[in-house]
Formats: structure tokens, sequence, C-alpha cells
């Protein structure tokens, strides 16, 4: 299996002038253009840019580079939840510096999933189906999931890393008033308030892009009614679920 990696830089033209010099045969023919038409690359689709087949160390290894701010706009707010989405599941932080702004926005992702994933689920679930709710998140909207990449993905994501998935979230679910933890029976019982003033209250929670996505879906053009009172109407829909995950 390929290792991934990505790596969230402050200034992103000065890391690849220095990646440049360091490891120039990880560059595709880009690198004649130099470090800063790489960065203005960098900054469309995903914010994201991806260096791949990079031998390193007897395997093969791929990494990615992305500002450290589009990387706070996109756990915030979902902007394509690319990274955001890989960052809902277990992954290995090896380093990080002392930023609170990024330390807050990773927690924030972290509970926005949560939130989704509530509004996904039945009244009454097991701790597996929240998390596989989550790992999915990312997936609804990948278009190779829907021609033919393994469906099974999710699940095998999920069923070998509960432990980790656990780790990830206790605090997150340890402060969810929904959620209890039947510490005896070393499982999580939740029982999700369906009324539309508890669903109300997690629309209004989920992140600027996806509330933005729910209201295109609900609101037809041109009526321009405010996010609010659509959510309102969602909150009310009996396919409320539904409709979060289109959006």
């Amino acid at each position: 299996n390929m290792l991934d990696f990505v790596f969230a830089v402050d200034d992103s033209v000065t890391w690849h002038m220095m990646n440049l010099l360091k490891n120039r045969s990880h560059y595709s023919f880009l690198k004649v253009f130099g470090p800063k038409q790489i960065s203005s690359i960098q900054s469309y689709g995903a914010g994201i840019y991806y260096n791949t087949l990079v031998p390193c160390n007897g395997r093969m290894i791929k990494y990615g580079v992305i500002s450290t701010d589009t990387l706070i706009d996109d756990l915030l707010h979902w902007k394509t939840l690319y990274v955001a989405g890989r960052l809902q599941k277990p992954v290995k932080i090896l380093t990080q510096n002392e930023n609170s702004k990024l330390q807050a926005a990773l927690v924030s992702n972290l509970k926005s999933a949560v939130t989704a994933a509530f509004l996904m689920l039945p009244e009454s679930f097991s701790e597996e189906d929240l998390y596989m709710q989550i790992a999915g998140l990312s997936y609804s909207g990948d278009f190779r999931m829907v021609i033919g990449e393994d469906r099974s993905k999710v699940q095998n994501i999920v069923k070998p890393n509960v432990p980790h998935f656990q780790k990830l979230y206790s605090n997150i679910l340890q402060d969810c008033p929904q959620v209890v933890y039947k510490h005896h029976l070393g499982r999580l019982e939740a029982s999700i308030d369906k009324s539309p003033e508890g669903q109300f209250t997690q629309l209004m929670a989920l992140p600027r892009t996806l509330q933005q996505k729910i209201t295109s879906l609900v609101d037809p053009p041109g009526k321009n009614r405010d996010v609010e009172e659509i959510l309102l109407q969602v909150a009310h829909d009996p396919d409320c679920g539904f409709v979060v995950h289109q959006g």
C-alpha cells in the first residue's frame, strides 16, 4: 500500500522552493515552472498539491502540500471536505506546532462529523453504525464510489480501526447529552432527538458549506429565503436525514 502524507505549511512558495532544491525528482514536469507556479496550481480544487509515486525507505509514498489557512477553512466550513474528510478518520499526526486556530479547527471538524452523522442515523444506533456513518461522509459525494470503487471501503476502514475511532471521538461523545456510554457493556448507546426542534439545532450547527448545499437543494432559485428559514423547513421534513446526505 502507498503511504499517504499531508503537510500543512504556512508559506507554500517557500516550502516548494526548499523542497525543489532537496527533492526535485519528486515533482512532475511542473518543476520547470518553479515554486510560485506550483503554489498557484496548489490553490485550485481542494487546495492541495500532490507528489505521488515517490520512493522512500524501500516503499512508495505520496505527499500532499496544503496551506495551513486552506486546511483550517476546510476543517471549519467543509469547503471541499477533501482533507477535512480524511481527518474525520484516524490518522497519525507526526508533528504539530502550537497553532491554536488549527487545534480548534481539528476539533470543530470532528464535532461537525458527529452532528451530520446524527442527522443521518435513526433514533438509536450502535457505536459501529456511528463510525460507519462518519467514515462514509467524505465518500457520499465521491463519484468513484458510485462508478465502481470498492463499496465495502468504508467497512474496511472502520472494522479494523474501531479502537482508533473511539480514541478520536471519545471526548466529543462524552460531552454529548444524547450519548450514553455503557461502560460495563463496553459499548455506546445513543438516543438522538429526532423532534423538529432537535433536528433544527443540529442543522444550525453544521458547517456553512453543507448548510448552503442543503439550502440550494430545498429552495427553488429566485425565492431567496434565508438559510435559517429553510433549515427550519428541513427539520420538519421526515426525510431530513436524506436531504443532509444529498447535501
